[in-house]
């Protein structure tokens, strides 16, 4: 994932979501340096912004002095949109896991990415790593690519092109993909090839 630098003269609300982007799945728990590294805020400054965010209670710092989602981040996220969706979808969901045995998705988009809202496992499956939280490529995961097949035109367009290798696997030719969105809208089954 690609962490979202702040801009000089950015607004001082840009800034903290500067440095709340540093977080994901992959990086639940930062230190000062990392979340420094990872946004390219010198130390000084991200330390400031940081003490802000803990006092705001949106990050907490941990007494070994790392840094992870705060309990009000954690409040205003049961408020989104994904999150209810999350709550409609679920009885399906596990029937639809109990009815094939395989993992299931459920994600939206977000921006030129998937975010998985929730995954729930089959005993038929291989197992996946996309889990809640999730940002992943439209373009080379099942769930991504049966968003993208429904997509606008424009959004398509602009995946299409600036696809980028993720796998010696990764289809990024243009045209194929646009084969297999078409395959998708027709038999509303997609796959991660």
């Amino acid at each position: 994932m690609a962490v979202v630098r702040t801009a000089p003269g950015e607004s001082v609300t840009f800034r903290a979501l500067g440095l709340l982007d540093a977080f994901d799945t992959q990086h639940r728990v930062l230190s000062l340096t990392q979340v420094s590294r990872r946004t390219g805020v010198p130390l000084a400054t991200a330390q400031r912004r940081l003490r802000d965010l803990v006092d705001g209670r949106l990050l907490e710092q941990r007494p070994d002095g790392l840094y992870e989602v705060g309990a009000r981040m954690w409040r205003l996220g049961l408020l989104s949109r994904p999150t209810s969706m999350r709550e409609a979808a679920l009885p399906h969901l596990q029937d639809l896991v109990a009815r094939t045995g395989h993992t299931v998705h459920l994600a939206v988009l977000d921006g030129h990415a998937a975010l998985v809202v929730d995954r729930l496992a089959g005993s038929r499956s291989v197992l996946t790593r996309h889990l809640p939280g999730a940002r992943l490529p439209l373009y080379c995961t099942a769930v991504g690519k049966a968003l993208l097949a429904f997509a606008p035109e424009p959004l398509q367009d602009v995946v299409l092109s600036s696809m980028t290798p993720h796998t010696r696997f990764t289809l990024t030719d243009p045209a194929a993909l646009r084969t297999q969105l078409a395959a998708v809208r027709r038999t509303r089954v997609a796959e991660s090839l």
